[in-house]
């Protein structure tokens, strides 16, 4: 017969064998799953980070690019993979924050699925007009809609940028209406040529029509001057308080890893992009560094869900019909 101080003594030894069993982590190469195409700006973020983050773990990360509409793919695949901090998802506004609202059905659920590990960064959303245009603020063009409705391009139906342009409308009164293109780069040029009245543009994108007089910004639609852009003026400033919205990008794992996990590669993923490779590089492309902990991840994602979901269910935008 086992006395308790036997039986305890064995639960230690098979709770030794089965940390030894596991060994250190990481023993392997990581997975960082992005969900768009390569190129983009997600997977040049990622594999930029990757190659800071690597040598410091002693293993490799490796991106795989798993493209589809939502990066529901790349969504799945992690959250069906085991929760041991091996595979990375490379997550955004829509992974987190806009598919539960505009898909009837998902093949899981981010918020209960997926921990949140840590911020990349933050890309302001400017409001832009080409040079030649006759509305020199925002104030004019608010006062022009109120004769006619003003176009507005953005890259995609249920974007960051139309979402933003949204809640812009809604807190001004302006008039606008919609025109969705395939990509930011359409829609940026059929706003040169007069095509659309502006355009809701990412920093990232803005920024060389923009510094080549291509382009005019009549606001950030935000609540703090975009770094990059410090003359412009926010949707804030003007008096349109809670028009703020930002395009943002982070990594998640699968719901489950081990806290300490989760918390070394936060660690990592913060120090990767304080670094003056990452960090001159986002400083270059107006990107904004936002460090946040795996909770205030957790949280600034759970203030976004409230703001957004409401609005696009209220809109009435739906992906998957």
């Amino acid at each position: 017969m086992i006395g308790r101080r036997g039986f305890s003594a064995l639960a230690l030894a098979a709770a030794a064998t089965e940390a030894r069993a596991q060994g250190p982590w990481p023993e392997r190469p990581i997975r960082w799953v992005v969900g768009y195409a390569p190129g983009g700006a997600s997977d040049i973020f990622a594999r930029m980070i990757a190659r800071q983050m690597g040598p410091a773990l002693g293993q490799n990360i490796v991106v795989e690019n798993r493209p589809s509409g939502g990066a529901i793919v790349a969504t799945e695949n992690v959250v069906r993979s085991p929760a041991d901090g091996y595979s990375l998802l490379h997550v955004d506004n829509g992974v987190l924050v806009y598919n539960p609202a505009l898909y009837a059905r998902l093949p899981f659920d981010p918020d209960r699925d997926l921990t949140s590990v840590g911020f990349i960064g933050r890309f302001p959303m400017l409001v832009v007009v080409r040079p030649e245009s006759p509305f020199t603020d925002f104030a004019s063009m608010l006062a022009a809609s109120k004769t006619r409705s003003i176009t507005f391009g953005t890259p995609a139906v249920a974007s960051p940028h139309q979402l933003a342009m949204e809640v812009l409308k809604r807190r001004s009164g302006l008039d606008a209406t919609h025109i969705p293109y395939r990509g930011m780069p359409a829609a940026m040029n059929d706003m040169v040529a007069g095509q659309v009245d502006c355009v809701v543009v990412d920093v990232t994108n803005g920024l060389p029509f923009l510094t080549t007089n291509r382009a005019r910004a009549l606001m950030v639609v935000g609540d703090s001057r975009a770094v990059a852009l410090p003359g412009v003026p926010t949707a804030v400033e003007l008096g349109y308080p809670g028009a703020v919205a930002y395009g943002w990008q982070g990594v998640s794992v699968a719901a489950g890893t081990p806290p300490e996990v989760v918390e070394r590669l936060n660690a990592l993923l913060r120090t990767a992009i304080e670094s003056p490779e990452v960090s001159k590089q986002m400083r270059d492309i107006g990107a904004e560094l936002v460090p946040r902990s795996p909770a205030e991840m957790a949280e600034f994602v759970r203030a976004e869900n409230a703001a957004w979901r409401p609005l696009i269910r209220d809109l009435g935008i739906r992906l998957d019909v």
